[in-house]
């Protein structure tokens, strides 16, 4: 009996140190999160009103070394914080949860059940395809709507226009612009986190080796 106590007993403190590491782990890397949400940039192949960030990075990570939900919660208290200095009505926000946690979900999930650099590869660029496409949507419901109220639907699609001129609708810009700008901005932070993954890993799993 002693022996049984004495065993659950430190399965209890390995517990709760595991706990304490994925709480830490996760608020870290989303205060990381949140500050590079502020290290944006336009890029020139875009209008001016949409910026490049890699604020999902730090979730990404996450995701591969806590698992997926990990990832989606930095992504939700990243927007969260965000919340409190943004002018978009919340509406930024949560199309920025609503593509990086289906990034991070989509790649954390697949890397979960191939534990190989392949896997996280696979994982993260269907994680990128899947992010793309659901952005089409995101934007084009929650996004540009919003944007509508403070720049008319036309002056948008002129924006577009003055890249490539035969766009002749906002869903077509969504598709021939966002969507490749949205897998863009995810594969940066795929090989970001293929290149520095490896390094950090085991501190934040907390493995000694």
């Amino acid at each position: 009996m002693s022996n049984e106590t004495a065993t659950a007993r430190s399965n209890t403190r390995v517990n709760q140190t595991g706990n304490i590491r994925y709480l830490t782990v996760t608020g870290m890397l989303s205060a990381i999160a949140f500050v590079l949400m502020y290290f944006e940039f336009s890029v020139p192949f875009m209008p001016n009103f949409i910026a490049l960030d890699i604020s999902e990075l730090p979730a990404l990570i996450g995701s591969f070394a806590m698992g997926p939900a990990c990832g989606v919660i930095v992504c939700l208290i990243k927007n969260l914080l965000h919340m409190t200095v943004s002018r978009t009505a919340f509406v930024g926000e949560l199309s920025n949860f609503i593509l990086g946690a289906v990034f991070v979900f989509t790649a954390g999930t697949i890397y979960k059940f191939k534990k190989t650099k392949k896997g996280a590869l696979i994982g993260s660029f269907a994680g990128a395809i899947v992010m793309a496409l659901v952005s089409i949507v995101s934007n084009y419901f929650i996004v540009y709507p919003f944007y509508y109220n403070f720049m008319p639907k036309e002056a948008i699609l002129a924006a577009y226009q003055a890249i490539v001129p035969g766009m002749k609708s906002i869903l077509q810009c969504l598709i021939c612009f966002n969507v490749p700008f949205t897998f863009l901005k995810g594969m940066i932070s795929v090989v970001i986190t293929l290149l520095i993954y490896k390094h950090i890993s085991p501190l934040l799993k907390g493995n000694k080796n």
